[in-house]
């Protein structure tokens, strides 16, 4: 596991444990998208409203303790502010908030939301295009693609042809007891878009994924493990859908997580 993915999920299990909040298995199945896109796209912590930055827009919102960590993790804010997670009145609420948050594109949460969002974003960007290509990315959930906007919105962009679209698309196996989508990466080709299909967990592999020339919207489907790097979560995904570490807990955690056994 590359040193920043460790450090970052590291940052997730003491900021739940701290704060009683936070989507763990799911916050860790997106570590290295999340560090593969920070650094590929053109951002700067420093000017978080950059002119011309390309955009990131976590639709699946409920996994933003991942997200934020990330953030921290590429220079916007410390990991200690952070740790007013989930709490009253913190900039850093269980779902992220674009006015409270630097980095944050968009307050999103409600499932099926962010991609709709992401691809309007893309349409303006290519509108207002001053010479540069600006890119935008979102990252949805496999379980978040039940929802029918998923579909309009990707019939949307390659209608429009937005070919400075990317999708990362956690494919979790969230939905596994209840409506799975088998095969993402042909149902995005059928709708028309560019799909790759990588391990979402080989950051290098990610990251070719995401510079592949193309003409149209670009799904990169990246198979994924609910709570990778620890073994605890990864084997009782739905014991530890919603719940926090106790102290005991914690330290067998970061325990399997420094092992190294994934």
């Amino acid at each position: 596991m590359d040193a920043i993915c460790e450090k970052i999920r590291s940052e997730i299990l003491n900021i739940s444990h701290k704060s009683g909040h936070g989507h763990i298995p799911t916050s860790f199945s997106i570590v290295e998208m999340l560090v593969a896109v920070y650094q590929t796209m053109n951002h700067d912590p420093k000017r978080p409203n950059m002119p011309d930055r390309d955009l990131f827009v976590l639709s699946k919102g409920h996994a933003s303790l991942g997200f934020y960590c990330s953030l921290a993790a590429h220079g916007y804010f410390n990991f200690e502010d952070v740790y007013a997670f989930g709490a009253f009145d913190s900039n850093f609420g269980c779902h992220p908030d674009r006015t409270k948050v630097p980095g944050a594109e968009a307050s999103t949460g409600s499932l099926g939301h962010g991609i709709g969002l992401a691809v309007g974003m893309a349409l303006g960007a290519r509108i207002g295009n001053s010479g540069k290509k600006r890119q935008v990315y979102t990252l949805i959930g496999d379980g978040e693609s039940n929802e029918g906007s998923v579909w309009e919105a990707i019939m949307v962009a390659t209608n429009l042809k937005l070919d400075n679209f990317t999708v990362l698309y956690d494919n979790n196996n969230s939905q596994g007891r209840c409506l799975p989508i088998p095969n993402p990466a042909e149902r995005f080709a059928a709708f028309g878009c560019q799909a790759i299909e990588v391990d979402g967990h080989d950051l290098a592999a990610v990251k070719r994924a995401l510079t592949v020339s193309t003409d149209r919207p670009r799904v990169v489907v990246c198979n994924t493990v609910k709570g990778y790097g620890c073994k605890t979560l990864s084997d009782n995904v739905y014991e530890w859908h919603r719940r926090a570490p106790k102290p005991d807990e914690l330290n067998m955690l970061l325990g399997e997580l420094h092992a190294g056994n994934v």
